[in-house]
Protein backbone atom coordinates (compact mmCIF):
# COMPACT_ATOMS: atom_id res chain seq x y z
CA UNK A 1 0.00 0.00 0.00
CA UNK A 2 1.40 3.70 -0.88
CA UNK A 3 2.10 5.65 2.23
CA UNK A 4 -0.06 8.63 1.95
CA UNK A 5 1.85 11.60 2.48
CA UNK A 6 1.00 15.37 3.10
CA UNK A 7 2.21 17.98 0.00
CA UNK A 8 1.38 21.62 -0.27
CA UNK A 9 -0.81 22.35 -3.46
CA UNK A 10 -2.04 25.74 -3.27
CA UNK A 11 -0.56 28.93 -1.66
CA UNK A 12 -1.76 32.15 -1.12
CA UNK A 13 -1.38 36.15 0.24
CA UNK A 14 -2.35 39.55 1.80
CA UNK A 15 -0.16 42.50 2.57
CA UNK A 16 -2.26 45.11 3.89
CA UNK A 17 -1.33 48.71 1.55
CA UNK A 18 0.54 50.84 4.58
CA UNK A 19 4.09 50.77 4.33
CA UNK A 20 5.89 51.90 7.44
CA UNK A 21 9.35 52.47 6.44
CA UNK A 22 12.28 53.31 8.36
CA UNK A 23 12.70 57.14 7.71
CA UNK A 24 9.01 57.26 9.00
CA UNK A 25 10.18 55.48 12.32
CA UNK A 26 13.26 57.87 12.93
CA UNK A 27 10.13 60.74 13.73
CA UNK A 28 8.57 58.28 16.29
CA UNK A 29 11.53 56.92 17.94
CA UNK A 30 15.30 57.41 18.02
CA UNK A 31 16.60 55.65 15.55
CA UNK A 32 17.70 55.49 12.44
CA UNK A 33 17.22 53.83 8.50
CA UNK A 34 21.43 52.74 8.61
CA UNK A 35 21.06 51.48 11.81
CA UNK A 36 17.78 49.27 11.45
CA UNK A 37 18.87 48.03 8.41
CA UNK A 38 22.84 47.40 9.43
CA UNK A 39 21.25 45.06 12.37
CA UNK A 40 18.08 43.65 10.98
CA UNK A 41 17.89 43.63 7.02
CA UNK A 42 14.27 45.69 7.24
CA UNK A 43 13.60 48.94 5.50
CA UNK A 44 10.07 48.87 5.73
CA UNK A 45 6.76 46.66 7.12
CA UNK A 46 3.21 46.65 5.76
CA UNK A 47 0.45 47.96 8.91
CA UNK A 48 -3.09 46.81 8.84
CA UNK A 49 -5.26 50.37 8.76
CA UNK A 50 -8.83 50.56 9.35
CA UNK A 51 -11.44 50.63 12.06
CA UNK A 52 -12.31 46.85 13.01
CA UNK A 53 -9.97 44.93 10.87
CA UNK A 54 -8.07 42.73 12.96
CA UNK A 55 -6.07 39.34 12.20
CA UNK A 56 -8.95 37.55 10.57
CA UNK A 57 -9.30 40.00 8.21
CA UNK A 58 -6.37 38.91 6.60
CA UNK A 59 -6.67 35.36 7.02
CA UNK A 60 -9.52 35.77 4.91
CA UNK A 61 -7.67 37.60 2.36
CA UNK A 62 -5.10 35.39 1.98
CA UNK A 63 -7.51 32.42 1.72
CA UNK A 64 -10.02 33.65 -0.78
CA UNK A 65 -6.59 34.54 -2.26
CA UNK A 66 -5.57 30.71 -2.40
CA UNK A 67 -8.59 29.65 -3.33
CA UNK A 68 -9.34 31.82 -6.47
CA UNK A 69 -5.72 30.96 -7.70
CA UNK A 70 -6.07 27.08 -7.59
CA UNK A 71 -9.48 26.94 -7.91
CA UNK A 72 -10.68 25.52 -5.16
CA UNK A 73 -14.05 24.91 -3.66
CA UNK A 74 -14.10 25.81 -0.23
CA UNK A 75 -16.85 23.57 0.42
CA UNK A 76 -14.34 20.50 0.30
CA UNK A 77 -11.91 22.00 3.04
CA UNK A 78 -11.70 19.31 5.64
CA UNK A 79 -10.17 21.95 8.29
CA UNK A 80 -8.69 25.19 8.79
CA UNK A 81 -6.30 25.89 11.30
CA UNK A 82 -5.36 29.72 11.83
CA UNK A 83 -2.06 29.74 13.23
CA UNK A 84 -2.06 32.96 15.18
CA UNK A 85 0.13 34.72 18.49
CA UNK A 86 -3.11 38.23 17.76
CA UNK A 87 -6.28 36.05 17.27
CA UNK A 88 -9.08 38.76 16.94
CA UNK A 89 -10.65 37.56 20.85
CA UNK A 90 -8.95 36.05 24.01
CA UNK A 91 -11.93 33.25 23.71
CA UNK A 92 -13.62 33.16 20.19
CA UNK A 93 -11.80 31.20 17.39
CA UNK A 94 -10.39 33.15 14.83
CA UNK A 95 -10.50 29.87 12.85
CA UNK A 96 -14.09 29.57 13.19
CA UNK A 97 -14.70 33.01 11.91
CA UNK A 98 -12.48 32.57 8.63
CA UNK A 99 -13.70 29.16 7.72
CA UNK A 100 -17.51 31.18 7.67
CA UNK A 101 -16.27 33.71 6.13
CA UNK A 102 -14.89 31.88 3.28
CA UNK A 103 -17.34 29.79 2.82
CA UNK A 104 -15.87 26.04 3.97
CA UNK A 105 -18.93 25.17 5.37
CA UNK A 106 -17.95 21.26 6.14
CA UNK A 107 -14.52 22.41 7.89
CA UNK A 108 -13.75 21.74 11.54
CA UNK A 109 -10.86 24.29 12.73
CA UNK A 110 -8.86 26.13 15.37
CA UNK A 111 -5.95 28.68 16.26
CA UNK A 112 -2.47 27.55 16.59
CA UNK A 113 -0.66 29.67 18.75
CA UNK A 114 3.48 28.94 19.21
CA UNK A 115 4.56 32.64 18.98
CA UNK A 116 7.07 32.90 15.88
CA UNK A 117 6.72 29.05 15.64
CA UNK A 118 3.00 28.59 15.30
CA UNK A 119 2.82 27.83 11.39
CA UNK A 120 5.47 25.73 11.27
CA UNK A 121 4.08 23.47 13.98
CA UNK A 122 1.02 24.09 11.78
CA UNK A 123 2.22 22.48 9.42
CA UNK A 124 3.49 19.04 11.27
CA UNK A 125 -0.62 19.43 12.38
CA UNK A 126 -2.14 19.62 9.13
CA UNK A 127 0.33 16.90 7.62
CA UNK A 128 -0.67 14.40 10.58
CA UNK A 129 -4.32 14.71 9.63
CA UNK A 130 -3.80 14.66 6.37
CA UNK A 131 -1.37 11.21 6.52
CA UNK A 132 -4.19 9.86 8.52
CA UNK A 133 -6.17 9.52 5.33
CA UNK A 134 -9.34 10.73 6.71
CA UNK A 135 -8.78 14.52 5.74
CA UNK A 136 -8.18 15.31 1.62
CA UNK A 137 -7.82 19.47 2.22
CA UNK A 138 -6.25 21.12 5.05
CA UNK A 139 -6.14 24.66 4.62
CA UNK A 140 -3.60 26.26 6.81
CA UNK A 141 -3.27 30.38 7.79
CA UNK A 142 -0.03 31.93 8.93
CA UNK A 143 -1.54 35.66 9.88
CA UNK A 144 -0.80 38.06 12.70
CA UNK A 145 -1.26 41.69 13.50
CA UNK A 146 1.70 42.75 15.31
CA UNK A 147 0.84 46.45 15.29
CA UNK A 148 -2.28 45.80 17.74
CA UNK A 149 0.38 44.35 20.45
CA UNK A 150 3.65 46.87 19.88
CA UNK A 151 4.27 49.51 21.49
CA UNK A 152 5.47 52.15 19.29
CA UNK A 153 7.53 54.00 21.59
CA UNK A 154 9.94 51.14 22.12
CA UNK A 155 12.20 51.14 19.69
CA UNK A 156 13.60 47.80 20.81
CA UNK A 157 10.50 46.30 19.03
CA UNK A 158 8.54 48.82 16.56
CA UNK A 159 10.85 48.33 14.19
CA UNK A 160 10.85 44.73 13.78
CA UNK A 161 7.68 43.31 13.43
CA UNK A 162 4.85 43.61 10.65
CA UNK A 163 1.44 42.83 9.61
CA UNK A 164 0.62 40.03 7.11
CA UNK A 165 -1.00 36.51 6.11
CA UNK A 166 0.00 33.71 4.34
CA UNK A 167 -2.21 30.55 3.69
CA UNK A 168 -1.18 26.87 2.34
CA UNK A 169 -3.29 24.14 1.16
CA UNK A 170 -2.25 20.27 2.05
CA UNK A 171 -3.21 17.41 0.60
CA UNK A 172 -2.59 13.56 -0.11
CA UNK A 173 0.22 13.03 -2.19
CA UNK A 174 1.08 9.04 -3.25
CA UNK A 175 4.94 10.15 -5.29
CA UNK A 176 6.78 10.61 -2.14
CA UNK A 177 6.25 14.52 -2.48
CA UNK A 178 5.17 16.47 0.54
CA UNK A 179 6.48 16.78 4.08
CA UNK A 180 9.23 14.33 4.48
CA UNK A 181 10.60 15.17 7.88
CA UNK A 182 10.35 17.66 11.15
CA UNK A 183 12.48 18.22 14.64
CA UNK A 184 10.40 20.74 16.93
CA UNK A 185 11.45 21.79 19.92
CA UNK A 186 10.15 23.85 22.63
CA UNK A 187 11.57 25.24 26.11
CA UNK A 188 9.59 27.08 28.79
CA UNK A 189 13.24 28.75 30.07
CA UNK A 190 11.99 31.53 27.45
CA UNK A 191 9.05 32.76 29.00
CA UNK A 192 11.19 35.53 30.76
CA UNK A 193 12.49 37.00 27.69
CA UNK A 194 9.86 37.31 24.93
CA UNK A 195 6.35 37.97 26.09
CA UNK A 196 3.59 39.85 27.14
CA UNK A 197 2.67 40.30 31.08
CA UNK A 198 -0.70 41.10 31.16
CA UNK A 199 -3.92 39.79 29.33
CA UNK A 200 -3.48 36.32 30.68
CA UNK A 201 -5.00 34.54 33.58
CA UNK A 202 -1.79 35.84 35.76
CA UNK A 203 -2.13 39.09 35.40
CA UNK A 204 -5.79 40.00 34.14
CA UNK A 205 -6.05 43.75 32.09
CA UNK A 206 -6.50 46.40 34.89
CA UNK A 207 -6.31 50.11 34.55
CA UNK A 208 -2.80 49.27 36.30
CA UNK A 209 -1.58 46.73 33.45
CA UNK A 210 -2.69 49.55 30.81
CA UNK A 211 -0.96 52.37 32.56
CA UNK A 212 2.84 50.00 32.63
CA UNK A 213 1.91 49.52 29.02
CA UNK A 214 1.91 45.42 29.98
CA UNK A 215 -0.38 44.53 26.96
CA UNK A 216 2.73 45.30 24.65
CA UNK A 217 5.39 42.79 23.72
CA UNK A 218 8.66 43.48 25.56
CA UNK A 219 11.55 41.49 24.14
CA UNK A 220 15.28 41.14 25.74
CA UNK A 221 16.61 41.22 22.07
CA UNK A 222 20.62 40.23 23.10
CA UNK A 223 19.32 37.02 24.76
CA UNK A 224 16.81 35.76 22.32
CA UNK A 225 19.12 36.49 19.21
CA UNK A 226 21.70 33.92 21.13
CA UNK A 227 18.92 31.37 21.16
CA UNK A 228 17.53 31.78 17.95
CA UNK A 229 20.78 31.91 15.77
CA UNK A 230 21.88 29.02 17.78
CA UNK A 231 18.67 26.95 17.60
CA UNK A 232 17.48 27.51 14.33
CA UNK A 233 21.15 26.47 13.03
CA UNK A 234 21.10 23.67 15.02
CA UNK A 235 17.96 22.15 14.07
CA UNK A 236 18.49 23.01 10.12
CA UNK A 237 21.42 21.18 10.11
CA UNK A 238 20.12 18.22 11.87
CA UNK A 239 17.70 18.15 9.20
CA UNK A 240 20.18 17.52 6.54
CA UNK A 241 22.28 15.17 8.92
CA UNK A 242 19.37 12.73 9.47
CA UNK A 243 18.17 12.40 5.92
CA UNK A 244 21.33 12.40 4.50
CA UNK A 245 21.06 15.42 2.74
CA UNK A 246 24.05 17.49 1.31
CA UNK A 247 23.86 21.07 0.56
CA UNK A 248 23.77 20.13 -2.88
CA UNK A 249 20.71 18.71 -2.58
CA UNK A 250 18.72 21.67 -0.84
CA UNK A 251 17.01 24.17 -3.15
CA UNK A 252 15.94 25.96 -0.62
CA UNK A 253 16.16 27.33 2.71
CA UNK A 254 12.92 28.53 4.33
CA UNK A 255 13.65 30.51 7.55
CA UNK A 256 11.67 32.70 9.80
CA UNK A 257 12.18 36.13 8.85
CA UNK A 258 12.99 37.92 12.35
CA UNK A 259 16.43 39.10 12.19
CA UNK A 260 19.04 39.29 8.57
CA UNK A 261 21.47 38.22 10.87
CA UNK A 262 20.30 35.45 12.37
CA UNK A 263 19.05 34.06 8.74
CA UNK A 264 22.43 34.40 7.05
CA UNK A 265 23.43 32.32 10.07
CA UNK A 266 21.32 29.59 10.03
CA UNK A 267 22.33 29.34 6.09
CA UNK A 268 25.97 29.81 6.92
CA UNK A 269 25.84 26.43 9.02
CA UNK A 270 24.19 24.22 6.17
CA UNK A 271 26.67 25.63 3.59
CA UNK A 272 23.67 27.58 1.70
CA UNK A 273 24.96 30.41 -0.59
CA UNK A 274 22.69 33.48 -0.92
CA UNK A 275 20.20 32.19 -4.08
CA UNK A 276 18.97 29.55 -2.07
CA UNK A 277 17.93 31.46 0.92
CA UNK A 278 14.19 32.76 0.81
CA UNK A 279 14.32 36.23 2.02
CA UNK A 280 11.56 39.40 2.14
CA UNK A 281 12.10 40.88 5.70
CA UNK A 282 13.65 43.80 3.93
CA UNK A 283 9.72 44.43 2.78
CA UNK A 284 7.50 42.85 5.30
CA UNK A 285 9.86 42.65 8.58
CA UNK A 286 8.61 39.98 10.61
CA UNK A 287 5.34 38.98 10.35
CA UNK A 288 4.94 36.43 13.18
CA UNK A 289 3.10 33.42 12.06
CA UNK A 290 3.02 34.77 8.44
CA UNK A 291 6.55 34.84 7.61
CA UNK A 292 7.24 31.10 5.51
CA UNK A 293 3.88 31.53 3.84
CA UNK A 294 4.32 34.69 2.69
CA UNK A 295 7.95 33.80 1.51
CA UNK A 296 6.11 30.75 -0.25
CA UNK A 297 3.60 33.02 -2.17
CA UNK A 298 6.59 35.20 -2.75
CA UNK A 299 9.09 33.16 -4.14
CA UNK A 300 6.18 30.69 -5.90
CA UNK A 301 7.09 30.86 -9.45
CA UNK A 302 10.77 29.60 -8.89
CA UNK A 303 9.97 26.38 -7.26
CA UNK A 304 10.07 23.19 -8.87
CA UNK A 305 7.94 19.99 -8.77
CA UNK A 306 10.20 17.72 -6.40
CA UNK A 307 12.61 20.71 -4.74
CA UNK A 308 13.84 19.55 -1.67
CA UNK A 309 12.93 22.69 1.39
CA UNK A 310 14.58 22.95 4.64
CA UNK A 311 12.40 24.83 6.79
CA UNK A 312 13.53 26.62 10.81
CA UNK A 313 11.70 29.05 12.48
CA UNK A 314 12.40 29.51 16.57
CA UNK A 315 9.73 32.15 18.56
CA UNK A 316 8.44 32.96 21.99
CA UNK A 317 7.95 30.11 24.70
CA UNK A 318 10.84 29.19 23.00
CA UNK A 319 9.91 27.13 20.32
CA UNK A 320 11.88 26.16 17.45
CA UNK A 321 12.05 23.85 15.04
CA UNK A 322 12.75 22.31 10.98
CA UNK A 323 10.66 20.66 8.37
CA UNK A 324 12.12 18.95 5.37
CA UNK A 325 9.50 19.19 2.43
CA UNK A 326 9.33 18.33 -1.40
CA UNK A 327 7.95 20.95 -3.35
CA UNK A 328 4.81 18.94 -5.07
CA UNK A 329 4.19 21.07 -8.46
CA UNK A 330 5.31 23.32 -11.15
CA UNK A 331 3.93 27.08 -10.62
Amino acid sequence: MTKITAAISAVGKYIPEYALTNKELETMVDTNDEWITSRTGIKERRILKGEGLGTSYMAIKAAEDLLQKSNTNPEEIDMVIVATATPDMPVASTAAYTASKIGAVNAFSYDLQAACSSFLYGMSTAAKYIESGRYKKVLLIGADKMSSIIDYTDRATCIIFGDGAGAVLFEPNDDGLGLQDEYLRSDGIGREFLKIDAGGSILPPSEETIKNKQHFVHQEGRTVFKFAVSNMADVSEKMLTRNNLTKEDIQWLVPHQANKRIIEATANRVGLEDDKVMMNIHKYGNTTSATLPLLLADYEKELKKGDNLIFAAFGGGFTWGAIYLKWAYNS
